[in-house]
C-alpha cells in the first residue's frame, strides 16, 4: 500500500456537535444568497407608456374623460392586473388622472404627477434613475407619449394621432441599459 493510500482510507474523526451546527448555518446563509443571484442578474426595468382614455370633446384645456373613458382606464388596470407595477405617473390634467386611478386604485399607489411640459428626454432620464428596476406606468398624451417613449428606448416611435387612445408602448431596459420597444394595442 502506498503511503497516499492509507490517507485516504484513514477514517475520519467525528465531527462534534458544534462544528455541525456551525456547518448547518454557513450553509443555511450562504445558500439563500445562492438562490437571489439570478434574479438580481435578470433585473431591469420595464416601463409602460399610453396616452390618455378617450376624453370630452370640449374645448376646455381639462376635460374629463368619457364614459368610453372610463372603460378604458378600468381595462387598462384589468390588463395590468399581473404586472409588478411600482409606481405610476401623470400629468396634472384630468384626463390623465383618471386614466391612471384605477390602476392606482388597484394598488394603493399613489399617481405621482409630472409637468406634460418637461422635455421628454429628462423626464425619461429621471425615470430611468428613479426606477433602475421594477415596472412603472405613465400616463401621457397624444402629443407627449411617443417622446417619452422614444426617449426610454432611443428609438425612433411614429407620432400619435388625436385620434388614438389604444397604444400601449412597453420599453423594458436590461440591466446593461439595452432597451427594447413592444407597441401592443389595447381593446
Amino acid at each position: 500500500m502506498r503511503s497516499y493510500d492509507r490517507h485516504i482510507l484513514t477514517p475520519m474523526p467525528p465531527m462534534s456537535t458544534f462544528p455541525r451546527i456551525a456547518l448547518v448555518l454557513l450553509l443555511g446563509a450562504w445558500l439563500p444568497s445562492c438562490a437571489t443571484q439570478p434574479q438580481q442578474a435578470v433585473g431591469g426595468a420595464t416601463f409602460i407608456i399610453v396616452r390618455h382614455a378617450e376624453k370630452v370633446p370640449d374645448d376646455s384645456s381639462d376635460p374629463p374623460l368619457t364614459k368610453a373613458g372610463h372603460v378604458r382606464a378600468d381595462a387598462l388596470a384589468t390588463s395590468l392586473a399581473d404586472a409588478p407595477l411600482m409606481a405610476i405617473y401623470a400629468t396634472a390634467f384630468q384626463r390623465t388622472q383618471q386614466t391612471a386611478a384605477p390602476s392606482a386604485r388597484a394598488r394603493r399607489l399613489q399617481i405621482v404627477s409630472y409637468d406634460a411640459k418637461s422635455s421628454a428626454t429628462g423626464f425619461a432620464a429621471q425615470l430611468k434613475r428613479t426606477h433602475p428596476a421594477g415596472t412603472v406606468l405613465v400616463v401621457g398624451h397624444s402629443n407627449t407619449a411617443p417622446d417619452i417613449a422614444s426617449a426610454l428606448c432611443n428609438c425612433e416611435v411614429p407620432a400619435m394621432a388625436d385620434t388614438e387612445y389604444d397604444r400601449r408602448m412597453t420599453i423594458r431596459i436590461a440591466p446593461n441599459g439595452a432597451a427594447t420597444l413592444t407597441t401592443t394595442r389595447d381593446r
